[in-house]
């Protein structure tokens, strides 16, 4: 039951961050649009797949070292939650667009931060049972 406990926090981050990164990464072709020349489409392409890049950095160096990736990804989630909020506020004079805006883009950084966290813990700890036998 360990085991399983076990697997499913370290696989359940992994797979969210690289949906998000797919997610993101579709979005870069917004940029595709009429109006620009084609230097400017692909600096905007570019430009759009930064996010994406960065979760990708971040999702490498929580692979490797789960308790640093989790504690980056939850950083993350938490500075940019007040950002997002107050630009989507900005923008649509709505509350529960803010909130909603903060829950679909910082929310799943913190979900999984915390998920990393865990995972991270649970594997320090079962290392260090199976040293004390």
């Amino acid at each position: 039951i360990m085991k399983a406990s076990l697997n499913k926090f370290h696989w359940i981050p992994r797979m969210i961050s690289i949906l998000a990164i797919i997610i993101l990464s579709l979005f870069a072709f917004d940029a595709f649009s009429s109006g620009y020349t084609i230097a400017e489409q692909i600096g905007r392409f570019l430009v759009h797949l930064s996010p994406p890049a960065i979760i990708g950095i971040f999702l490498a160096i929580a692979w490797k070292r789960e308790l640093v990736g989790g504690i980056l990804f939850t950083i993350v989630g938490v500075v940019l939650s007040p950002i997002i909020y107050q630009h989507n506020y900005l923008m649509s004079h709505s509350i529960i667009t803010a909130i909603g805006s903060v829950a679909i883009i910082a929310f799943p950084s913190i979900l999984v931060g915390i998920l990393f966290i865990i995972s991270g813990f649970k594997k320090k700890k079962r290392c260090k049972k199976n040293y004390e036998y």
